[in-house]
């Protein structure tokens, strides 16, 4: 294999990776405050990609971009995935909050298959695959005979701003020292003054338009959307939480993009069919030698 094509597959996996590390923060922010594995969060991405694609139809002729369109939809959706993902936690995880963390789980993998079934009879979303409404163009640049469009940089540079928005909210802020003291002590930061089912929904709204986000910039990329995307990319960015060190957004960002490098490289290197046996063989790998992910951040743990 040439060095021109492993960079290729490198650059590649950057772009899925983006996806996985915008959806990874979002589950570990959930996961560092309440210590649930939100198996729902995939599904936010996934019906925040039904919304864009709807919107997107309704105002876009032909499937020329228009990059105005894009940035207001782009906007709507992530807004949209907060608006769900707070929905979710307010009717289905804040009533179950004393029950036993395996309950918030099933709830969760109850909460995501309502969603998946949901869209799946709506009859304009139901279909297995929907071609996304606009397709954008390949204009770009070619780097040693590898072609590159400005979109895919676009994807990369967003995602990265996004991220760092999050890092930046959590470690640099009031809201983010909030965040951190519920994470640490529930009660104590109650008796603090700090009004903690407020700051859970800023941690799911977050979560969710993070989500949404993810959604628009890869249904743009890949070009098609379907009711089951969200379970797979959910995994997927659960594992790179936990790569990366759950409870972590700059381990949850740095496990997405290395994922997916490694499922990238993995493909070109033993075809599509072993890219996830390569990809999840390093996780466990990475696991044994540093059992708390890359970035080895302990969470606090309740007493």
């Amino acid at each position: 294999m040439s060095l021109e094509l492993v960079v290729s597959d490198i650059v590649a996996g950057l772009f899925l990776g983006a996806s996985f590390a915008l959806i990874a923060v979002g589950y570990s922010m959930v996961y560092g405050i309440l210590r649930l594995i939100n198996f729902a969060h995939g599904d936010f991405y996934m019906v925040a990609a039904f919304i864009s694609y709807t919107i997107l139809g309704a105002v876009t002729v032909g499937t020329k971009v228009d990059w105005g369109n894009v940035v207001w939809v782009g906007v709507v959706t992530m807004l949209a995935g907060g608006v769900l993902a707070v929905a979710v936690a307010k009717l289905v995880y804040s009533p179950m909050r004393r029950a036993a963390t395996l309950s918030l789980m099933i709830a969760a993998l109850g909460v995501s298959q309502i969603l998946e079934n949901g869209v799946l009879n709506i009859p304009s979303w139901g279909s297995n695959y929907l071609p996304f409404p606009v397709t954008p163009p390949s204009a770009g640049f070619t780097v040693a005979t590898v072609h590159y469009t400005w979109t895919q940089v676009g994807i990369i540079g967003i995602a990265v701003v996004l991220m760092g928005g999050a890092y930046w909210i959590v470690n640099h802020t009031m809201v983010g020292t909030a965040m951190r003291a519920v994470a640490q002590d529930r009660t104590a930061a109650m008796l603090m003054g700090i009004k903690t089912d407020r700051i859970i929904s800023i941690v799911f709204f977050i979560g969710g338009g993070l989500a949404g986000a993810a959604a628009i910039m890869m249904s743009l990329y890949y070009g098609e959307i379907n009711y089951l995307m969200g379970f797979s990319i959910g995994l997927q960015a659960f594992t790179a939480a936990v790569l990366g060190g759950i409870g972590n957004v700059a381990g949850a960002a740095l496990g997405g993009l290395l994922l997916g490098v490694l499922e990238s490289v993995g493909t070109g290197i033993f075809g599509a069919q072993w890219a996830l046996l390569f990809a999840f063989g390093a996780l466990v790998l990475t696991l044994w030698l540093r059992p708390r992910g890359l970035l080895g951040e302990r969470v606090g743990q309740r007493v």
